[in-house]
């Protein structure tokens, strides 16, 4: 497995050990003595979404003791997966990064409390799955517009119009969120 840094500190891509034959491949997709990823923290929930061609999730976060840091990773498809600081303390506070995580290439991505996150679905039937290291808590939510221009976020373009719910079209901009 290679972790890598990026140049927001706390977000890392994690490139897995794929072993592969004439049977197909294995993975390990989390190893709690391999992973050594930054801060406390013991995985209590797995999602997974499956997603059409187009969809658009986020960008999403939970606040307080209900904050999440996620483990994600595409199992089948791709997205265009992004982050955003939201640390007040943090001197990369508002910046986005962007990663394309695909079931072809099966990076991770973690995405440490403190963080929006969203993606962007590139292909049709694909299947995003994450680990969080706290529980799912609906009054602790909040989000980001997806197309706030002060994110900076460099959506892909793709031939089918963006499907975003309702709830995330109605989002704040990072201008006027409220913790």
């Amino acid at each position: 497995m290679i972790m890598t840094t990026t140049d927001i500190e706390g977000l890392l891509i994690i490139a897995p050990s794929v072993f592969t034959d004439e049977r197909g491949y294995f993975l390990e997709t989390y190893h709690g003595e391999r992973y050594q990823l930054p801060g406390a923290y013991t995985f209590v929930q797995d999602n997974e979404a499956k997603s059409s061609k187009g969809v658009l999730r986020g960008l999403h976060f939970q606040q307080g003791e209900h904050a999440q840091g996620k483990l994600v990773r595409v199992v089948t498809g791709a997205v265009y997966d992004v982050a955003v600081d939201l640390r007040k303390d943090s001197p990369t506070y508002g910046r986005s990064f962007g990663i394309l995580l695909s079931g072809e290439n099966k990076k991770q991505f973690w995405v440490p409390r403190g963080f929006a996150h969203g993606y962007l679905v590139l292909e049709d039937d694909t299947v995003f799955s994450y680990k969080c290291d706290n529980f799912y808590h609906q009054a602790s939510e909040g989000g980001l517009k997806y197309d706030d221009p002060a994110l900076q976020i460099s959506w892909p373009s793709l031939e089918v119009p963006f499907i975003v719910s309702e709830k995330d079209q109605h989002l704040p901009s990072l201008a006027n969120l409220k913790f």
